[in-house]
């Protein structure tokens, strides 16, 4: 009786565990886009800052032009306006998000009078904390919504129980690292 009393009390913790790591996680990918969005809400640079790696891009295409057009995170944050957006009638919105591993994503809307900015930030974990590494951004009406559904479409078939067979050849050999491929 003891032995069983202390299995289902050991299985709770790891359970609870398992729990808070979860929560963690989103509360840590919350923190960062939160420190974005009051960041740029309230012209809060310090906010900036800590929502950034310093090394992160920002990227769009010059519509005028059709070229790509970057910005450093030192930039964009000089640039911020005092007293943020919402000196100017903005507001924020984070649309979702999603992440797996040390890797995340999260699409925003910064809002203005008549148009938006819909950012999809890439985010990556470093220790304990998360910071947008790469903002992809698009100027939009305020009507215009995201598209996609973020999953691949299902094809109806079941599910193949065994995986193909795969010639080896040097094009297939996997590499000792994880190299990130």
């Amino acid at each position: 009786m003891k032995i069983k009393s202390l299995l289902l009390g050991l299985l709770m913790l790891v359970g609870f565990q398992i729990k808070v790591q979860a929560q963690s996680e989103d509360e840590g990918i919350k923190a960062c886009i939160n420190n974005y969005l009051d960041g740029v809400m309230q012209g809060d640079t310090a906010r900036l800052n800590r929502a950034f790696h310093p090394t992160a891009l920002l990227r769009s295409v010059n519509t005028n032009t059709g070229a790509l057009q970057d910005l450093s995170v030192r930039k964009f944050v000089a640039t911020t306006p005092a007293g943020g957006i919402q000196t100017r009638g903005g507001s924020t919105k984070l649309v979702s998000y999603s992440y797996i591993g040390v890797s995340a994503l999260a699409t925003v809307e910064l809002r203005f009078g008549d148009f938006k900015y819909v950012d999809l930030l890439s985010m990556l974990k470093f220790g304990d904390n998360w910071k947008i590494v790469s903002r992809v951004f698009s100027r939009a009406d305020l009507d215009a919504t995201v598209k996609g559904t973020g999953a691949a479409p299902s094809t109806g078939a079941p599910a193949a129980s065994k995986p193909p067979v795969v010639k080896k050849s040097s094009a297939n050999v996997k590499p000792k690292a994880d190299d990130g491929w």
